[in-house]
């Protein structure tokens, strides 16, 4: 596991980080993180849906995200859905 990770992300597997895999259909995903005493997997599968996935800018190979982004990624919100705005009303 610890090879997947700096294999394709380039980054250390025991670095104190959350690495986040999704499968090929994104109705599952692997989180990969060191808990000081090893290696744990956190997998979860959806049901009825499908995880959205974040966007990364260019060819990067990982993009940062906080606590609640996770929160709501592992509940399958959408992550780059913004919130409609009400339209503007203009007066002359």
């Amino acid at each position: 596991m610890t090879g997947v990770v700096s294999e394709r992300i380039g980054r250390e597997a025991r670095s104190g980080a959350l690495f986040v895999f999704f499968g090929k259909r994104r109705d599952a995903l692997k989180v990969f993180f060191f808990d000081g005493s090893g290696l744990c997997v956190f997998y979860k599968r959806l049901d009825h849906s499908t995880f959205r996935l974040p966007v990364a800018e260019g060819d990067a190979k990982s993009i940062v995200i906080d606590e609640r982004a996770l929160d709501d990624l592992l509940d399958g919100i959408d992550l780059e859905s913004k919130p409609r705005k009400a339209p503007r009303v203009r007066t002359h």
